[in-house]
């Protein structure tokens, strides 16, 4: 376990506890909001340590705030997560080698970790990255839910702070290095118009799916790793 992690730099180590600080914040900011819907504790401590997905667990909390039932939340929640199995597919032989392992890896295979390991680019410094980034990211959200929800009395309003703005800023910073590349920034670029123009007609969460159709401007033959065998 040691040698596993001595492929990571200092630059790895800073980037991964900043990002996962930013996520215990927004964590905060769902037991605070699951908090102020009133949903049972157990509840909210559950879905962040079994469910572990950031805007499922907020579209989640926002239907049954809205008065919606468990099965539409429920139902919605696995629509904003099917993005996870075109991450799988890409992401198998990253995150480990033999099955069992990878059914470990999948729980913490979130937009953050994905975007971390694919940036350390590639080899035994992506999967630590993705180990180390996904372990981390999976604590702090769940100490930030438990200190939201003893919080959520006193802050009726958690978005009014911003704290929602830091879990987008800190995925944009690690995808940035990435711009650099033409069809990278077709892809981003398709995709953000895309979503952008999918928000006024679609509920929160889905314009993140629909803009999966950036995918279409990636050149034939060519994956997001540029090209690159492993």
């Amino acid at each position: 376990m040691r040698s596993f992690y001595r492929t990571l730099t200092r630059e790895d180590m800073r980037d991964a506890l900043a990002l996962a600080a930013a996520i215990g914040v927004v964590g905060a900011s769902f037991g605070a909001l699951a908090a102020a819907a009133r949903i049972p504790v157990a509840l909210t401590l559950a879905m962040s340590t079994l469910v572990f997905a950031g805007g499922s667990q907020f579209l989640m909390v926002a239907i049954v705030a809205g008065g919606g039932g468990a099965v539409a939340a429920a139902a919605a929640g696995l629509l904003l997560n099917a993005r996870h199995l075109p991450f799988g597919l890409a992401m198998g032989d990253i995150v480990a080698d033999r099955w069992p392992v990878r059914l470990l890896g999948a729980h913490l295979m979130i937009d953050e970790s994905v975007a971390f390991a694919r940036s350390r680019g590639g080899g035994p410094r992506s999967r630590a990255g993705y180990w180390l980034c996904g372990a981390l990211a999976f604590v702090f959200w769940n100490v930030g839910t438990v200190l939201g929800v003893l919080a959520g009395s006193a802050v009726p309003d958690p978005a009014a702070f911003g704290v929602d703005a830091a879990f987008p800023a800190g995925l944009l910073a690690l995808l940035l290095p990435a711009l650099r590349r033409p069809d990278a920034r077709r892809v981003g670029l398709g995709a953000a118009v895309t979503a952008l123009a999918a928000s006024p007609f679609l509920p929160a969460g889905l314009p993140v799916l629909a803009g999966l159709a950036g995918l279409v401007l990636l050149p034939v033959g060519r994956g997001m790793s540029g090209g690159q065998s492993r």
